[in-house]
């Protein structure tokens, strides 16, 4: 874990967040985010050309992340992509977003962090492999308290006509914005490497507690 100890600070539209250095930020906007992207994977492989098998895995990985989070109405999106001398990239990504909800009657959704909480589902693994969640509150320092889902997700596939699934580790905070009704930010970290689960509900958690709201 001690290539995650040197971090960036990323400040953007109301909040700052540290991640680890080596993360990638990249552009999600459908009209830059390509070349962005492509740029991105360039220079990294020119800085590790050991890489160079991983680039199409890489692009690939970093166009659907930001695809994705443009669609959430993501405000910063990070990956990780690493080689640790295996066959596999190491693969991650966080994203923060501005999401908020009414009622059915035009009302602003509760952002307490027990209610949102009693309002998100448990699910119990059947038998060995199974997808599972759980649901908790977290206190992230400086902020207060949040919900919190984490767990190994069957995730809906975008705009897919067969309705696949993708199995990922996830992990959601959801953080009430002081002052928006309804609002609340979600810091969203999610990986497909199941079998490194536990060490990135580690790394997720560790960046979701720098989280603060910009003064």
């Amino acid at each position: 874990m001690a290539r995650y100890m040197e971090t960036l600070t990323i400040e953007r539209g109301g909040f700052r967040i540290k991640v680890p250095e080596s993360w990638w930020e990249f552009d999600v906007r459908p009209e830059s985010r390509d070349d962005s992207i492509r740029r991105m994977v360039a220079e990294r492989v020119g800085q590790q050309p050991e890489l160079a098998k991983y680039k199409d895995t890489y692009t690939a990985f970093l166009r659907k992340a930001a695809a994705d989070a443009w669609k959430s109405g993501a405000l910063y999106c990070g990956c990780m992509a690493e080689s640790f001398g295996g066959d596999t990239p190491i693969t991650g990504s966080i994203t923060v977003s501005l999401v908020g909800g009414r009622t059915q009657a035009g009302e602003p959704l509760s952002t307490d962090p027990q209610v949102i909480a009693s309002q998100l589902a448990v699910r119990e693994a059947k038998k060995e492999g199974d997808a599972w969640r759980k649901v908790t509150t977290v206190d992230i320092p400086g902020v207060g308290t949040a919900a919190r889902t984490y767990g190994i997700e069957d995730i809906p596939v975008p705009d897919d006509a067969l309705k696949r699934t993708i199995r990922a580790v996830l992990m959601q905070t959801f953080i009430p914005v002081p002052g928006q009704e309804g609002k609340v930010a979600l810091v969203a970290g999610s990986s497909q490497v199941l079998d490194l689960a536990d060490s990135f509900f580690d790394i997720f958690d560790a960046i979701t507690s720098t989280f603060r709201f910009a003064e």
